[in-house]
């Protein structure tokens, strides 16, 4: 993780207690502080709802040469209006 102090933005989180004791406990283990910890779990769990929205495309080759058309069961698509 790349750190810029320039870039980050402070705020308030709510979160159990508990919670926050694993955290403080992981921050002690570490050697950081209790704030770098949040920061990398803010910045996972960001990338984890970019990657969930990403745009899948189905690209792809079959090994028989068979389209999906010719072995789907109901209709790839639907059909022109």
């Amino acid at each position: 993780m790349i750190e810029s102090r320039i870039m980050n933005r402070r705020t308030t989180v709510s979160a159990n207690p508990e919670d926050l004791a694993t955290l403080e406990n992981e921050a002690r283990r570490r050697g950081s502080s209790l704030s770098s910890v949040l920061a990398e779990a803010v910045e996972e769990k960001a990338i984890a709802i970019k990657r969930a929205h990403r745009p899948r495309l189905g690209l792809g080759r079959s090994t028989d040469g068979a389209s999906a058309a010719q072995t789907a069961t109901e209709p790839v698509a639907r059909p022109p209006r």
